[in-house]
C-alpha cells in the first residue's frame, strides 16, 4: 500500500494511537462497495481493519446491526473499536475461509442446511437500538429492478428504451407484488456463500450492514441460488423444502401456506434478485471501475432465463433474456475470457 494514500495514512495513525504501537496493516481485499479491508497482527492477535470513507459510507448501520445480530446469537465480527467521523473500524478476525471455498456436491447439503438454520435468528432481527430496520417496500424493489434496465440493458448493451420497457414492465410489476405479498421478516439482503465465513467449523456472518425488513424467502433464495455458483436442482429443492418447513415451524409462514405457494414466492424472489444483481455487476464495471464483476453476469442471466421460463406469466421476460439479452452480452464479451453464456438446456 503506497504511503501517499491519504486514507491509509489516516488509518495507520488511528491504529498506532489505539494500540500505542506501530502496526503494519496489510491490504486483504476490497468488496463491491467503497470499503477496503486490512489485517493487522498485534501481540500475536489478528484483527481486521475496515476503511469506509465517511463521505461515501456510514459505518453506523454495521455497528448497530453487529450488536443486534450478536444479541440474537448470530456469530458476527466483534466491533472492538470504531471512529464514525473517520469511517474506521477495528474488528475481530474471522479468518480467510469463505463458505464458497469449501462447498462441493458432497458438502453443500450439510453447510447449506446449517446456513438455513441461521436464518431463523436473522429473521428475528427487525430492530437495532436506534429503531426499526428499513422496509423493503415497493419503491425499494422497483429501484433495484431499474438498475438492470439502466446499467445492463441501456448502458452496457445500448438497447432501445421502449423495447426494454415492453419486455420488463409486466414482469417487474409481478415481481414487486410477489415480494410484498410474502410474510415480512428481518432480512440480511446479501446472504450468500461469500458472506458466510467458516471458522473452527462454525458459520459466521459478515456484510450484514444493509439488512432490512423484507420477504421471508429472500435470504434463502440468495443462498441457494447464489449469484456466484449454481447447484443441481434436486439439491436446491431439498434445501428449499427444509427452509419451508423451518418457516412453518417458527411461524414465519402460516401453516396454511402450501409448498407450491412457497416455491412460487421463492422462484420469483430469485428472479428479482438476479435481475438486480446483473444490473449491479454492470454498474460496478462502469461507475466504480470494477470490471471483474462482469464475469458474474452470465450466471444471473441463466437463472432468469430458466426460472422465469417455468411461469407462463414470465414467458415474455424469459424469451427476451434468451433471445436478446444473452446473445447481446455474449457479443460484447471477449470469447477468450470464458464468460460467455452457454446454450445448454436447464439441468445439463
Amino acid at each position: 500500500m503506497p504511503l501517499s494514500d491519504p486514507r491509509f495514512l489516516q488509518l495507520n495513525a488511528w491504529l498506532n494511537q489505539y494500540f500505542n504501537a506501530n502496526v503494519s496493516p496489510q491490504l486483504i481485499s476490497g468488496d463491491a462497495s467503497f470499503r477496503r479491508y486490512f489485517r493487522i497482527v498485534v501481540n500475536n492477535l489478528s484483527y481486521i481493519v475496515v476503511d469506509s470513507p465517511p463521505n461515501l459510507i456510514d459505518i453506523s448501520p454495521f455497528i448497530q446491526l453487529a450488536d443486534s445480530y450478536s444479541k440474537q446469537g448470530i456469530a458476527v465480527p466483534e466491533v472492538i473499536a470504531s471512529d464514525n467521523e473517520q469511517g474506521l473500524m477495528l474488528l475481530s478476525d474471522l479468518g480467510d475461509v469463505q463458505l464458497l471455498s469449501v462447498l462441493n456436491n458432497d458438502t453443500l447439503q450439510d453447510y447449506y442446511s446449517q446456513a438455513l438454520v441461521l436464518l431463523k435468528d436473522i429473521a428475528r432481527v427487525t430492530h437495532t437500538q436506534v429503531g426499526a430496520l428499513a422496509q423493503y417496500d415497493a419503491e425499494f424493489v422497483i429501484r433495484e429492478l431499474t438498475i438492470f434496465s439502466e446499467w445492463l440493458a441501456l448502458h452496457h448493451l445500448g438497447l432501445d428504451p421502449q423495447q426494454v420497457k415492453t419486455h420488463t414492465e409486466a414482469a417487474f410489476k409481478l415481481l414487486v407484488d410477489n415480494a410484498l405479498e410474502q410474510p415480512q421478516v428481518g432480512m440480511h439482503r446479501d446472504y450468500h456463500s461469500r458472506n458466510i465465513m467458516l471458522q473452527n467449523e462454525q458459520l459466521k456472518v459478515i456484510d450484514f450492514q444493509d439488512a432490512v425488513i423484507g420477504p421471508v424467502t429472500y435470504d434463502a433464495v440468495s443462498l441457494l441460488r447464489d449469484c456466484y455458483i449454481r447447484w443441481p436442482d434436486n439439491a436446491v429443492d431439498a434445501l428449499m423444502r427444509q427452509h419451508y418447513e423451518q418457516c412453518i415451524e417458527t411461524q414465519q409462514i402460516d401453516s396454511e401456506v402450501s409448498f407450491a405457494q412457497y416455491r412460487r414466492w421463492f422462484d420469483l424472489m430469485g428472479i428479482q434478485r438476479h435481475i438486480k444483481a446483473a444490473g449491479i455487476f454492470a454498474r460496478l464495471n462502469y461507475r466504480d471501475n470494477k470490471p471483474a464483476y462482469m464475469a458474474d453476469i452470465p450466471l444471473t442471466l441463466e437463472y432468469i432465463r430458466d426460472i422465469a421460463g417455468r411461469y407462463a406469466e414470465l414467458q415474455v421476460l424469459s424469451n427476451w433474456i434468451a433471445e436478446v439479452i444473452i446473445p447481446a452480452v455474449n457479443a460484447k464479451s471477449d470469447v477468450e475470457s470464458g464468460i460467455s453464456i452457454g446454450v445448454k438446456s436447464e439441468g445439463q
